[in-house]
């Protein structure tokens, strides 16, 4: 059993920070940068998110199989490194369009939506399989994922700060130098797995899908995920049209993501007291407590708004540190621990763009159905985007509690 010190964890969970460099841009900031910088309809923008996040979705289980097939005492570090050019290309690329016309734009927001979303999967995929295979056993592994995940709100913040601070361009500044580094750090200074024995014969990338507990996990997860991509898809429309408060958009999401943050050594303790299941379950009933108040907020609501930020973001640090704790244990129960963290990680990352994918390619069209528009006034428009953004997630996230209640994770 491998155990890590703070230096160990802090040089592997550092590279969490550039990734939520990119996350958070590419989730929130780019559906209002094309729709209401660019002046692409609502429907084009979703129905493009959602072909290219869906595209992304189905190669990252193959991602996950080829990492595994390939293993070696290099193998995480060759695709860390493999990733970095993708990620920085698509990343300008997506931020940084050019002057087009309708049909030019769509096809480039496309095309750089696809290039960075397969280097952030092979990435993420390669850095969470190193993950689970330095930490399987528990307490250890909820420690090495709460570092991680702190690790990716600090750049969280930070690209929720810097547009106000330093524009784009010093958003994309910031992500290149921090990636650059990130990577030095991780590649020289991260323990490496110690393998046990040669590569798989065959990468077998749904293999995961036989195990009960890894089923039940992904459907927890998936259920979970939607309920948190939908708020985080209509947030800027939310904090613009419905409390009309857009200059403290950037205030709101630091105060959210550093309550998570804040949350994190909390959430890994109690992990370790009474297991990441339970604890998970606490943090979601904790999220639904705080934020089905934000159907009652009128316009101006300031001070009720950051209050729900607080307490929603301090549950938000058990959906990040739990589930992939969590996920590192059903590996090792599964005797596959060593062997296939990337097929189990990339149908673990094929789960998180299904979420986006229907989260953004479902909620935009349905919310300009129903009468909403971006800068809209109308009582209609503002009802429908209310429901979308404040109480559809909660119906979802009490339905994800339900079944990891009745789940056996417990036992993991």
């Amino acid at each position: 059993m491998m155990t890590l010190s703070r230096r160990d964890l802090l040089a592997y969970g550092l590279f969490g920070l550039p990734l939520a460099l990119v996350a958070l841009p590419v989730y929130v900031q780019v559906p209002q940068l094309y729709a209401a910088g660019l002046g692409m309809p609502l429907t084009m923008v979703g129905t493009i998110l959602l072909a290219a996040r869906v595209l992304d979705a189905f190669i990252d289980p193959v991602l996950g199989g080829w990492m595994d097939g390939s293993r070696d005492r290099r193998g995480h570090v060759a695709f860390v490194l493999l990733s970095l050019p993708l990620l920085l290309a698509g990343y300008l690329a997506l931020m940084h369009p050019p002057a087009l016309g309708p049909a030019a734009i769509g096809v480039w927001f496309g095309a750089s939506l696809v290039l960075v979303y397969l280097g952030f999967s092979m990435a993420t995929i390669a850095h969470n399989s190193w993950g689970a295979h330095l930490a399987p056993q528990r307490g250890e592994r909820a420690r090495l994922t709460a570092m991680r995940e702190g690790c990716a709100l600090a750049g969280v913040v930070l690209a929720a700060a810097l547009p106000t601070l330093a524009g784009l361009f010093g958003l994309s500044v910031a992500f290149a130098v921090l990636l650059a580094l990130a990577a030095l750090v991780l590649v020289r200074h991260a323990p490496r797995p110690q393998h046990t024995g040669s590569a798989p014969a065959t990468t077998q990338w749904l293999l995961p899908l036989r195990d009960a507990r890894f089923r039940q996990l992904l459907l927890v997860y998936a259920v979970n995920g939607t309920a948190a991509a939908i708020p985080a898809t209509l947030f800027l429309f939310f904090a613009s049209d419905k409390l009309q408060l857009p200059q403290y958009a950037p205030l709101f999401l630091v105060l959210y993501f550093v309550a998570a943050a804040a949350a994190l050594p909390l959430w890994a303790k109690l992990a370790a007291s009474i297991g990441e299941a339970r604890a998970w379950l606490a943090g979601m009933l904790l999220a639904v407590a705080a934020f089905v108040w934000t159907a009652q907020l009128d316009a101006g609501a300031f001070a009720g708004f950051a209050v729900i930020c607080v307490l929603s973001g301090a549950a938000l640090g058990a959906d990040l540190a739990l589930p992939p704790a969590l996920l590192a244990g059903v590996i090792a129960a599964a005797g596959h621990h060593g062997e296939r963290e990337g097929a189990y990680f990339g149908l673990w990352s094929w789960m998180t763009k299904m979420n986006l994918a229907l989260a953004a390619g479902i909620a935009l069209p349905l919310l300009e159905w129903l009468g909403y528009t971006p800068g809209t006034v109308s009582t209609d428009g503002l009802d429908a985007l209310t429901m979308a953004y404040a109480l559809l997630p909660c119906g979802l996230k009490l339905l994800a509690a339900l079944l990891l209640w009745r789940s056996r994770l417990d036992d993991v």
